[in-house]
């Protein structure tokens, strides 16, 4: 049974490094090899593309942001890492938890324009509020010695960065039912996040009331993580 459980466990933890590795490295190609105006009726690039310079800015630096800190998750999610090359890991934690805070700042200020209107504003918003205020409770629970305090906060901000994933797996899903692209994008503000977040609550929980948290290095370090 044990094996079982920790083959389930392996192919889950595979299949998310290989969705948030995906998706942050294609995600911003097409953003980041022409201008917004030049991409034509595509959906957000049109949208973003009629707002002032500034906004595209923020819109690049949101996308590099949170894209690093998509990219970077899964190694801060592996236990091999951690034991291995714990220095790396905590190095890497930094890096993810400051990208993190950049592209939730960039986000939030992005949420008032969302092509989904109040919803996406409401959505989008609060995602981008967690984002920021995520790491930093991880942050100051691990500079307290609250190891698994800090794993707990840093597994639920993954579940918001992964929101990069499920927004895109999400209007895949649903443009084909709902036909146009603003309508299926009207479900994800909300959809693309709180799923996530619900999931790794649960997750959370049942680690708790097995007895012992998951082993040490299963969690995103955001500033050192001391062994125990």
């Amino acid at each position: 049974m044990a094996t079982v459980l920790t083959a389930r466990r392996r192919i889950g933890f595979g299949w998310l490094a290989l969705t948030a590795v995906a998706i942050a490295v294609y995600a911003p190609l097409p953003y980041l090899g022409s201008p917004l105006s030049e991409m034509g009726d595509s959906g957000l690039a049109s949208h973003y593309a009629a707002k002032p310079p500034w906004v595209h800015a923020v819109l690049y630096t949101h996308m590099v942001g949170s894209g690093l800190a998509l990219l970077l998750s899964p190694a801060q999610l592996s236990a091999g890492v951690r034991r291995r090359w714990p220095v790396v890991h905590r190095v890497l934690g930094r890096v993810t938890a400051v990208a993190m805070l950049v592209g939730g700042a960039a986000g939030a200020v992005l949420a008032p324009m969302s092509i989904a209107g109040l919803n996406g504003a409401a959505g989008f918003g609060l995602l981008a509020v967690l984002s920021v205020a995520f790491p930093v409770l991880g942050f100051l629970a691990v500079r307290r010695g609250d190891v698994t305090a800090h794993r707990r906060w840093m597994v639920r901000a993954f579940a918001l960065i992964y929101a990069g994933v499920m927004l895109r797996v999400g209007v895949l899903v649903l443009l084909p039912v709902v036909g146009e692209f603003e309508t299926a994008y009207a479900f994800m503000p909300f959809g693309s996040w709180v799923p996530n977040l619900l999931v790794a609550e649960w997750v959370l929980r049942r680690e708790r009331r097995a007895g012992p948290p998951v082993p040490a290095g299963a969690g995103v370090a955001a500033g050192g993580v001391r062994s125990g």
